[in-house]
């Protein structure tokens, strides 16, 4: 066994310590000091590592894998220790969560939010880091400075310190973790360590009396205090500020874009006519009056409202990606805590329900669990966002306190927050005309938006637009749909028309007012579990005040009774009466008729005809493949026939945007795969590109030169115009769509269009 000196202990010990000094600066990224427990237990494994490899005399290789078990067989307690059996001991969790923590783990920390908290496998970082960093570095000076001490060689080996330092400002955040102190300290003992190695070779090489060693150590304490104190003000006079300083975090990770998606508030009929009574969700832990948010919009264009995208609005920080810990609102009077658990059943968008202003949000199933990445969440707007997708299955909690809801008579004199909103696009005139009618009366804020709130509410009427309904109301909150919402003979719609309509008054009053869509179940008292339904889906606005937060306003009415237009129904002319002719007497003998039976018992009249057996099995084995062949192909030719049949009815915009979408499903039934969740433009391009890489480019136009991204526009603007599309556009719509589709079926081939006969898509699902 080789011998280890004095001297080699006490350089491994000063490179233990410069690690930890450097490894600290992860306390950003993590949150609190907890990780330096794995990172002690690294530096441990990597020296002790370094120590019985030159201790048994093992190569470098074997010395490495010698550090690799240690790292598994000693890190499940100090990484994960919930996955460790008996408290100690590796499990196959503990292990795989070493592995994927030490290879994923970097990349965890740089698109996670800090505190990264989660996934748990995060704290191999810095036990790993700190396990390569002393192998490495206890390799040196066992193996490299014991055979040469010179002051260089030794300055080699904090190369994986100073490397430590570095990450630790890379990975970390905006703000350092005692920057200043940290580098000041790992120079003070870098410096001195590397004095007492030019003292300690001057005394082994013999040249010395003691007077000149100590004139030599002298000089290199005043070379070392002089640099500190130099690299102290410098550093503190030069250090960047805050949003100055670089770090990874902020080059790695784009911004979250909401208008990568569709408003949610422009599907707000699709729960209240196709999803009314599906499950959409299930909450535990809400309150009575409790409401369920799921997105905030305070853009508006004039179309839709819609979330704000990135630098579009000053008013927040946008969506962020977080970790377990969520960021606190910075204007909000938070008052009573909910601690909720939400089950996804029916609901499938990238929106979470959530419940007020959350603080933390852990995701609960296995699968979401991976997927803790994609969590990004407004703090400003009280909502979190799944990018990759809320599904059948999706488990989380969140911990909220709700925003307190002060009396109007406390706000009187309180002003609205002026903060920056994206400026409103197209607003209708008739909308700013009612703004000022309904707020004519009042002085104050609080008061003029609490009348255009009673105004929309005591005379308006709400219809979702169901057969059921009254009167028709119709869908969008488009400038068009909310003209007509005024000028009608009755003010008809719901909470999407007129939260849409109450934020643009207060937007043109000059209030940086918002909507919020979101869910108003039913919970009873003490009840375990609230079931969300489509028909609980709603709408409403708030507005900031100074000191106070976002107070909600409610516009919708309640009443669905709406008075019908009374047309005066023709007098009907009274008739003479006229005499009936008597009934006929008929005795029962004349009613009867003679009937001869034949009583012969003659088998060829009860049996005339008989098919031969071979005439029924030929039509078996003809007619039943026959059948098997030609009764699903005409049940889906059918199918598609009443499809478009309900796409033709409605209004002209309707039938316009039938012809998109019976055109993409056109598409999809002959092998392409076009977007589930996607703008009409979206859409265009992806199919486009399929055609593209199919080789179908050439015919991508259809017959009539018209191309799909064109179309869609087209379509857009159809839907979403202010003007009625009339009966000629619409039949040209559905001309131009029939004659891409029959385009790229043509150039398909017989066999996709024999398939094709087969598959019946509808837009939003497949079947």
């Amino acid at each position: 066994m080789t011998r280890i000196g004095r001297n080699a202990l006490v350089d491994l010990a000063v490179l233990s310590a410069l690690s930890l000094l450097a490894i600290a600066g992860y306390e950003t990224s993590l949150g609190g000091l907890g990780f330096l427990l794995a990172a002690v237990a690294g530096v441990v494994v990597g020296t002790l590592a370094a120590l019985l490899g030159t201790w048994w005399r093992l190569n470098v290789v074997t010395t490495v894998l010698l550090a690799i078990a240690l790292y598994f067989l000693v890190g499940t307690p100090f990484v994960l220790p919930e996955a460790a059996l008996f408290a100690v001991l590796p499990s196959p969790t503990s292990l795989a969560g070493l592995a994927v923590g030490a290879v994923y783990g970097w990349a965890d920390i740089l698109t996670i939010a800090a505190p990264v908290e989660a996934p748990a496998y995060v704290a191999a970082v810095p036990y790993a880091a700190a396990t390569v960093v002393s192998l490495v570095g206890g390799l040196l000076v066992l193996r490299w400075l014991s055979v040469q001490r010179t002051p260089l060689r030794a300055a080699v080996a904090l190369v994986g310190p100073v490397l430590l330092f570095l990450s630790g400002i890379l990975l970390g955040t905006d703000e350092a973790f005692l920057g200043a102190v940290r580098g000041v300290a790992v120079a003070a003992i870098a410096l001195a360590w590397l004095a007492w190695r030019r003292g300690a070779q001057v005394e082994a090489a013999g040249d010395g009396a003691g007077r000149v060693r100590r004139r030599k150590l002298t000089g290199s304490a005043t070379v070392v205090a002089g640099a500190v104190v130099i690299g102290a003000v410098a550093g503190l006079a030069l250090s960047p500020i805050a949003p100055d300083r670089f770090v990874l975090r902020d080059q790695v990770v784009p911004p979250f874009d909401p208008l990568q998606f569709p408003s949610p508030l422009a599907g707000f009929r699709e729960y209240t006519k196709d999803l009314a009574e599906e499950p959409l969700f299930t909450v535990s832990g809400l309150e009575p009056g409790d409401t369920v948010r799921l997105a905030t919009m305070d853009s508006y264009t004039g179309r839709l409202w819609n979330v704000a995208g990135p630098g579009q609005s000053a008013a927040d920080g946008g969506y962020a990606i977080v970790g377990t810990t969520l960021p606190a609102p910075e204007l909000a009077d938070l008052g009573s805590g909910r601690s909720i658990e939400v089950e996804v059943l029916a609901y499938d968008d990238v929106w979470l329900p959530t419940v007020g202003y959350g603080s933390e949000l852990d995701l609960l199933d296995a699968g979401t669990a991976r997927r803790a990445g994609d969590v990004r969440y407004n703090a400003a707007a009280g909502t979190a966002v799944l990018t990759s997708g809320a599904a059948e299955g999706t488990r989380y909690r969140v911990e909220s306190r709700i925003q307190r809801e002060p009396d109007d008579r406390d706000l009187a004199d309180v002003p609205v927050a002026q903060l920056p909103l994206p400026l409103v696009e197209n607003l209708p005139d008739v909308v700013a005309a009612k703004a000022d009618e309904y707020a004519a009366d009042a002085t104050s804020p609080i008061e003029q938006l609490r009348a255009i709130e009673r105004a929309l509410k005591t005379n308006g009427f709400l219809s979702h637009g169901l057969a059921s309904d009254a009167v028709p109301s119709r869908a969008g909150h488009g400038a068009d749909r909310l003209i007509e919402l005024f000028t009608r003979t009755q003010m008809v719609g719901d909470a999407e028309q007129y939260a849409a309509a109450m934020a643009l008054m207060a937007r043109h009053l000059g209030y940086p007012a918002r909507v919020v869509m979101g869910y108003a179940p039913e919970v009873a008292e003490g009840a375990e579990y609230t079931e969300v339904l489509g028909s609980d889906v709603t709408a409403w606005v708030e507005v900031p005040f100074e000191g106070v937060g976002w107070v909600s306003f409610r516009p919708t009415p309640d009443n669905v009774d709406v008075p019908q237009e009374q047309t005066p129904k023709p007098k009907s002319e009274p008739q003479p009466q006229v005499r009936q002719p008597p009934r006929a007497q008929q005795a029962d003998d004349e009613l009867l008729t003679t009937v001869e039976i034949d009583d012969t018992d003659d088998e060829d009249r009860d049996h005339p005809f008989q098919l031969p057996a071979w005439a029924w099995a030929i039509i078996a084995s003809l007619g039943i493949p026959a059948a098997i062949a030609v009764l699903p192909m005409l049940a889906v030719a059918l199918a598609k026939r009443r499809r478009r049949a309900i796409r033709r009815r409605g209004t002209g915009d309707r039938q316009a945007a039938g012809a998109w979408e019976e055109l993409v499903d056109r598409y999809a039934e002959l092998g392409f795969d076009p977007p589930e969740r996607a703008s009409r433009l979206q859409t265009a391009r992806a199919l486009e590109r399929q055609l593209d890489e199919q080789g179908l480019g050439a015919v991508r136009t259809g017959d009539g030169g018209v191309h799909l991204a064109t179309l869609a526009a087209t379509v857009d603007r159809d839907v979403f115009g202010a003007g009625d599309v009339g009966a000629p556009a619409v039949e040209q719509r559905w001309s131009e769509a029939d004659a891409a589709a029959a385009a790229v079926a043509a150039a398909a081939g017989r066999l996709r269009r024999f398939v094709a006969r087969y598959r019946l898509r509808r837009r939003g699902r497949r079947d």
